[in-house]
């Protein structure tokens, strides 16, 4: 199952929502999208709206009849080793049918949902039903290396043929696969490299681990060269390597986390201390690296500290010119997530002005990714039910700097963040201010050295703006600009400085933070200002509560604007000289800015050939 993509839940109708939200209490990451108020989406074409999510490769749940899933996807279908799994549910949960990828995560989520509502999975693929094991879908810790003859094998056995065991695995003894000497099919369980004949599975066990090191900056070609030579020179099947570890300084060091993408698998990190435990079983212990970063040895002490006290150093360290390796076995496979922690990474979220609607894919991706929320209690709050199973850090207004610096250290011990902003997190949000704690020294109110070496992600967000323009008609339709009216952080001799620019510019104008309580006179200084530059009547955009039940969009022109009409919650556009204002037959105005594009057709016309 793709990490980034959330489960979604299919409901069509009251009943279907009740089992929906109960479900989300075994799984809390996934969402509700439906025909009925209360989803987290909702929408109203039930078929193209399941081909969008199974074309976006979502795990799919529907609690409806199989036939309008099938309807919905049947056309679509081409490529099952990447189609997402996809779950029928009756509405009384006692009917659970995986329709497609059963192999991919369906049969493990309808057994999973089945065992939680006390209904029936009814798995239908052979292997499970006859042999009582999905040989191409291998428990966690195992890889099939040769799916192609899958086909082959899995019929001879379930025609009534026998199999030759080669290796141990206890998920293969526990089956109802028929042994034997002389079996008519093979299967092998190796950590090494294997070229299986036609009527052969290779299992590898994910017993390996990739201890690394290298300089800083060194190139990922170097690093996989290495790796790739030195699996190859003994033998070692790549497939069976369950991590690539190292020393927590080397977190964010680009080589290594593209040799992790390389083979597939998760870098993970010990710091110093973790890796000087196994001094006294390293093969080539250093002074001169202990002394560089405080543990005897990176590569060997990573692969060991990963494979615990069961396991041994297989391949002590090998050299290249700027990178180092080394390869531990474990006693059993190993699941990633056990080994050592992840490099820490934090999102940047803009989750759009409130609406579920306006949230972008990719933020609801990230955000389902995190463990840990971070934002202004309101901001994580607009977020509902996508906000449930995460550990929540509310932050009050005025504190920015510290949630900033939380996001930031809490994703620097391993942990992955979602910084949550409304909005654009870029636009008078915290993306800016992350960026400047990273650049800052540690003395200078910066953050720690294990917080600059996260990954950031920045997920673009609809801003105040964009909402308020889009519900007002066009007024953002030619050259425009922002401006905040805040003077907390930028004293009022510099806005007003940018206003007057704007002004004599005839930029359509977007006013940020216009009033605050206290503060009650900069909007109409603003006013004053654009008066002398723009025509009395130039149309202004009040926009407030965008995207939530209380939005109010009104339009009045420059001359009437009234501080009254506004509070925090606003956000004030004002138009250019050129801005339009018009009734439509609704009832409602209606306000754009042209670019010029009738004056350009007007010049065509009269254009003499």
């Amino acid at each position: 199952m793709d990490e980034l993509k959330v489960p979604i839940l299919i409901v069509l109708n009251q009943p279907g929502l009740i089992l929906a939200e109960k479900i989300k209490q075994l799984m809390p990451q996934a969402r509700i999208h439906g025909r009925v108020v209360g989803c987290d989406i909702e929408f109203t074409d039930t078929i193209a709206h399941i081909r969008r999510l199974f074309a976006d490769r979502h795990p799919l749940i529907g609690i409806c009849a199989a036939g309008i899933l099938i309807r919905a996807i049947g056309n679509d279908l081409s490529d099952k080793l990447h189609e997402p799994p996809v779950v029928a549910l009756s509405p009384d949960g006692a009917s659970v049918v995986p329709l497609l990828g059963g192999h991919r995560g369906a049969n493990h989520l309808a057994l999973e949902l089945a065992k939680f509502l006390d209904g029936h999975a009814a798995i239908t693929t052979a292997g499970d039903v006859s042999l009582n094991v999905a040989l191409d879908d291998p428990p966690q810790g195992w890889v099939l290396a040769n799916p192609k003859n899958m086909k082959r094998v899995s019929a001879a056995l379930l025609e009534g043929g026998t199999a030759v065991l080669s290796g141990s695995a206890p998920w293969l003894d526990a089956s109802s696969i028929s042994f034997s000497p002389q079996g008519h099919v093979k299967l092998t369980v190796t950590h090494h490299k294997a070229k299986p004949a036609k009527n052969e599975l290779v299992f590898h066990p994910q017993r390996l681990v990739l201890g690394v090191g290298c300089e800083r900056g060194c190139s990922t070609d170097e690093l996989i060269e290495l790796c790739k030579k030195v699996l190859d020179q003994h033998d070692l099947a790549p497939q069976s390597i369950a991590a690539i570890t190292s020393i927590d300084l080397k977190s964010d060091e680009i080589s290594i986390l593209s040799l992790a993408d390389y083979f597939g698998v998760e870098p993970k990190f010990f710091d110093a201390q973790e890796l000087d435990t196994q001094r006294a079983r390293l093969k080539n212990p250093s002074d001169i690296v202990f002394a560089e970063v405080g543990c005897h040895g990176v590569c060997e002490g990573a692969a060991l500290a990963a494979v615990g006290e069961n396991g041994e150093l297989i391949v002590p360290k090998q050299k290249s010119k700027r990178a180092t390796c080394a390869i531990a076995i474990s006693s059993e496979p190993m699941l990633a997530q056990n080994i050592g922690r992840k490099a820490g990474e934090l999102y940047v979220v803009g989750i759009g002005p409130g609406q579920d609607a306006w949230r972008t894919p990719e933020a609801d991706h990230l955000i389902a990714r995190a463990d840990h929320l971070i934002g202004y209690s309101l901001y994580i709050d607009l977020l509902g039910s996508v906000a449930h199973g995460k550990e929540r850090h509310d932050f009050p207004l005025g504190a920015e700097t510290q949630r900033c610096r939380e996001a930031l250290e809490l994703a620097g011990k391993g942990n992955r963040v979602a910084l949550v902003c409304s909005g654009d997190a870029g636009i008078y949000a915290m993306a800016a201010l992350v960026y400047e704690l990273l650049d800052r020294a540690l003395d200078q109110e910066g953050v720690s050295d294990q917080a600059k070496r996260v990954k950031i992600i920045n997920a673009p967000g609809i801003s105040a703006l964009q909402a308020a323009a889009a519900r007002a008609g066009a007024p953002l339709g030619h050259d425009f600009c922002t401006i905040s009216l805040s003077d907390l952080l930028t004293p009022w001799e510099t806005i007003e400085q940018r206003i007057k620019a704007a002004a004599q510019g005839d930029f359509v104008i977007a006013f940020y933070n216009p009033v605050s309580q206290r503060r009650r006179t900069q909007l109409e200084a603003a006013r004053k200002i654009l008066l002398d530059h723009r025509p009395q009547d130039t149309p202004v955009i009040l926009a407030s509560n965008l995207g939530r039940a209380q939005e109010n969009v009104r339009a009045v022109t420059l001359s009437t604007l009234d501080i009254n009409d506004v509070d925090m919650l606003t956000v004030v556009i004002v138009g250019s000289s050129q801005s339009k204002a018009f009734l439509r037959g609704n009832g409602k105005t209606s306000i754009y800015t042209p670019r010029g594009y009738s004056k350009k057709i007007a010049t065509k016309e009269n254009t003499v050939i």
